[in-house]
């Protein structure tokens, strides 16, 4: 009997051991990992009306109300895109293959984001159909030795152009939960909020929180992370955005981080209305004005508009974000001329884009 007591002590002391320790790696936590596994936005981040209910047959109906022209002078030429990719092979520069996906060559280092070279954003055939080519083939694109994905979405996770990539040994840098895709590459890095890697002496890459979401299938909304890349390149700092919305996390990272020499940030898919009660409004995309907001508090000397004109995502005219950036530019605090628009295609050495010898 008493053997029996002791046991039934032993036993309680152990559970009392394992509940204070499960406690403690739940405390410890930070605030964006939940304890099913899965992820949040930073605190005080805006959410979704859970009331709001999609509808497909809404969308087409509006969508096919769009002017889908695209203008000769948003797209250059590829004849003049392959020579300028040689003009400039020797220099720091950025490249816009579209939506995106960017080149951007620092040093010896030439970074791809978000590749995606699809004729459409989704599984198999399905998904939003391209209305402006890529700028370059996988086939033409120079040596890649950084491949940085922010988010698993299928305009920025393009499996096809995973599969395909002809250069594997590339070092990839990607969310939590997502090296699960890059099984066929030789260093793939999952990165937590707030984490560093240092590439080489002159490049160092730290993973940071955005407003977003992850989702590929019917059972897997934000198993997995999403975030902006911060590039830190002799002490010039650049910032790739994930795709993002409006939150006070942009203020706190300013505060930490900034000033930021130059953002790279999405300025369309942004209305969805009238699915969306609000027109011109999304909580997971910024406009064009929200965008200009997040890059003064990220103390952005010049911003670079992406997401846009490649897909149609949403509902606001296809030519409509670059000039709604450009005119709101002053209110925020920016020169016209520091709201960057590229051309699909458009090389432009880094020196010129951030102005320094």
């Amino acid at each position: 009997m008493v053997n029996g007591k002791k046991l039934i002590y032993c036993l309680f002391i152990l559970i009392g051991i394992i509940f204070y320790n499960c406690l403690s790696i739940a405390m410890e936590k930070p605030y964006h990992h939940l304890a099913d596994g899965t992820f949040r936005n930073p605190e005080g981040s805006p959410k979704r009306d859970p009331n709001v209910k999609w509808s497909y047959k809404i969308f087409n109906q509006e969508k096919k109300k769009l002017d889908m022209t695209v203008p000769n002078e948003h797209v250059v030429e590829k004849e003049k895109v392959l020579e300028d990719l040689k003009k400039y092979q020797e220099d720091d520069y950025v490249a816009w293959i579209g939506h995106a996906t960017f080149l951007i060559k620092l040093g010896e280092t030439t970074i791809i984001t978000d590749p995606v070279f699809s004729k459409n954003a989704g599984p198999l055939i399905f998904g939003p159909k391209r209305f402006t080519k890529p700028a370059l083939t996988l086939k033409e694109i120079p040596k890649i030795d950084l491949f940085l994905l922010t988010h698993n979405h299928y305009d920025h996770q393009d499996m096809s152009t995973i599969r395909r990539f002809p250069y594997k040994n590339a070092k990839v840098l990607l969310p939590l939960k997502l090296g699960k895709y890059f099984r066929r590459y030789n260093d793939v890095n999952e990165m937590d909020w707030y984490e560093e890697i240092r590439i080489n002496k002159d490049l160092k890459i730290t993973f940071l929180p955005a407003v977003h979401w992850s989702k590929r299938s019917l059972t897997d909304t934000n198993k997995s992370l999403w975030g902006n890349f911060l590039i830190d390149y002799n002490g010039k700092k650049i910032l790739f955005a994930c795709d993002t919305g409006k939150g006070n996390i942009y203020k706190v990272i300013g505060n930490k981080y900034g000033p930021i020499d130059l953002i790279f940030i999405n300025i369309g898919a942004y209305n969805f209305y009238p699915i969306m009660p609000q027109k011109d409004k999304s909580i997971y995309h910024t406009n064009p004005e929200e965008a200009l907001s997040i890059a003064r508090d990220l103390k952005s000397k010049k911003v670079i508009g992406m997401h846009w004109g490649t897909f149609v995502l949403s509902l606001e005219p296809i030519m409509e974000p670059p000039k709604r950036f450009k005119d709101n530019a002053e209110k925020y605090g920016f020169k016209k001329e520091d709201a960057i628009i590229f051309k699909i295609g458009e090389i432009n050495s880094l020196k010129k884009l951030l102005g320094y010898n």
